[in-house]
């Protein structure tokens, strides 16, 4: 059994490293090799994972050492400590001892997801010659990148994505000539990227996104022959998009969004053969959008929102693009009038045409296979009552910041939507219906704010997923139900701006993941109850201008938040305001 146990461990950690399996003899590992391992185990102060505690006895090299694999001479090649993905609550909490660059026969050196692991990359990793994979991703390492780590000549493998890590990027990465995967996202990198990694003729996928990196996307990027990963989003990257880009014919995907880039799209983006997602959203791009991109053959996900680009759309015949199944242009400087039909007739599954100036009725898409429609802040007028019976995937509805005219409470919309969100426009009628068991039970977000809606709110079922119910700006008048209690998933809850009378419930206190709540401008009465003081994650609360009277909440966050939060009401008292007439007498005696 225990040989048995032995060789499935092996094998699972070969089939995820793909590093050659031990021969079924024993192997006792090295005493040199074993001490490094000890000495990093020492600097791990905390592991909720429970691997290290496995770590025990003179072998490490016998299978019972979890994530630690050897060579047939009992010299440690791996080194591979991944949190659980099952499990996001596990951790390592210390640092990254320095005894892990005596580890000399080491391929593989994999520990990421650990969240607490903290302190610089030690220095001595770069005297792990023979190191393939080095991937010290999602944990919370800082400093600088070590520019040692160029003389791991046989490196295929960095990841150092989801860090600490600031300052430029070394020059000397540029020297790891056999590069296939590199990924340094999710840090605050700052610099251009480096001149010296057009030495990275082998990389497959290119990975500098959520940094802090400025200066130009390079042209020696159209040199990566074999790249079919770009993602260099999230920076501040400027300049023209480089016609050399658009000669990777096997690049899938590729990301420059949250950027400033300028100029327009070149016709060459049809040379893209290979391309499966295109994001090109959040700079300043301009022009039209070129005809070429009906060549994309693979393409299913388009997206150029919030940028310059004008008319004309292009025409596309109903062979281009085959493959597409999301775009979104909006906020754009677009007016399309109508939905082309291009994208009407097609089998997509997200459409978002946000400011985009439709107008008139809601368009007929085909009902079977949208799962999120945008098409909020456009001209659209009319009723949609029954435009969504047949949409039974669809998912996300928004269609805000319009001039659509309908009563809510004849609104059919599928059992599993999510979230629904139509601010902004002149709706009547009640909640009753959006509300209703049947339909609520998916419902996560509801935005009916800035309407014309009138009645009472409605008593809450149990079972409830809402995580969001913004009612604000309408004609609600009753009572806040005590039933509010059953949504104990809700983050968000704005009622304000309505003629909502009462008191505001106790049972309230028990919606403990609110973190946002505005009552603001209604009538209500009475006390502001001491329950809420049970809601600890409360980022935002506002009170104004009701009639309510007595003692504030003295605890936090109640008694530090501005004092604008309880402005124009009867009496309330205590901090942020003054003090209540009898704790003041109190605090003279």
């Amino acid at each position: 059994m225990q040989l048995l146990k032995w060789v499935l461990n092996l094998l699972l950690v070969c089939s995820m490293l793909q590093v050659f399996p031990l021969p079924l003899a024993q192997t006792i590992c090295s005493e040199a090799d074993r001490a490094a391992l000890l000495g990093f185990k020492a600097k791990i102060l905390k592991d909720s994972t429970g691997s290290l505690s496995s770590w025990v006895g003179k072998d490490c090299c016998g299978g019972d050492w979890e994530g630690v694999g050897c060579n047939p001479t009992g010299r440690v090649n791996t080194l591979a400590l991944q949190r659980p993905e099952r499990d996001s609550t596990l951790y390592m909490k210390g640092t990254l001892s320095s005894s892990l660059g005596s580890l000399q026969f080491l391929e593989v050196l994999v520990i990421s997801g650990m969240k607490f692991i903290t302190g610089p990359i030690p220095e001595s990793l770069s005297n792990l010659s023979r190191l393939k994979q080095l991937v010290l991703e999602d944990n919370s390492l800082q400093g600088n990148i070590p520019s040692g780590l160029g003389r791991l000549s046989f490196l295929q493998t960095l990841s150092l994505a989801g860090n600490h890590f600031n300052g430029v990027v070394p020059l000397s990465l540029g020297n790891l000539r056999n590069l296939v995967m590199l990924n340094l996202g999710r840090n605050s990198l700052t610099g251009s990227i480096p001149s010296s990694f057009k030495n990275l003729v082998h990389l497959q996928s290119f990975d500098l996104s959520f940094n802090l990196l400025s200066g130009f996307v390079p042209e020696f990027l159209g040199q990566f022959h074999n790249i079919t990963f770009i993602d260099l989003s999230n920076n501040q990257l400027s300049g023209h998009l480089p016609v050399s880009l658009f000669n990777l014919v096997t690049l899938s995907d590729l990301s420059l969004s949250h950027n400033q880039l300028t100029g327009s799209i070149p016709d060459q983006v049809g040379n893209l053969k290979s391309l499966t997602s295109l994001s090109l959203s959040h700079n300043k791009l301009i022009g039209p959008i070129p005809a070429a991109i009906s060549r994309l053959q693979k393409l299913w996900s388009l997206n150029l929102s919030r940028n310059g680009f004008s008319n004309p759309l292009p025409a596309i015949s109903s062979k281009g693009v085959p493959s597409l199944l999301s775009i979104d242009l909006s906020f754009n400087n677009l007016s399309l009038g109508t939905v082309p039909n291009w994208i009407m007739d097609r089998q997509l599954s997200d459409v978002n045409l946000a400011s985009c100036k439709l107008r008139g009725a809601f368009p007929k898409f085909r009902p079977d296979s949208l799962s999120s429609i945008d098409l909020s802040s456009n001209l659209l007028t009319g009723t949609i009552t029954t435009h969504f019976t047949n949409m039974t995937s669809l998912q996300k509805l928004k269609l805000s910041n319009n001039q659509l005219k309908f009563d809510l409470s004849e609104l059919k919309v599928p059992d599993g939507i999510s979230s629904i969100d139509l601010h902004s426009n002149q709706v009547f009628g009640s909640l009753s219906s959006i509300l209703n068991n049947r339909t609520s039970s998916f419902l996560e977000v509801i935005d009916v704010s800035n309407n014309l809606i009138s009645g009472t709110i409605p008593e809450f079922t149990e079972g409830l997923s809402l995580k969001v119910l913004n009612i604000g700006s309408n004609k609600i008048a009753g009572q806040i139900p005590s039933s509010i209690s059953n949504l104990i998933e809700l983050e968000r809850l704005d009622i304000s701006r309505n003629q909502i009378t009462g008191t505001i419930p106790a049972s309230l206190g028990q919606v403990v993941k609110l973190q946002w709540l505005d009552l603001s401008i209604n009538r209500l009465t009475g006390k502001i109850p001491t329950s809420l003081l049970s809601i600890h994650s409360l980022r935002h609360a506002n009170f104004r201008a009701n009639r309510l009277c007595g003692e504030i909440p003295q605890g936090r966050p109640y008694n530090i938040f501005p004092a604008s939060t309880y402005a124009y009401n009867l009496c309330l008292c205590g901090k942020p305001l003054q003090p209540c007439k009898g704790k003041k007498q109190e605090m003279v005696q």
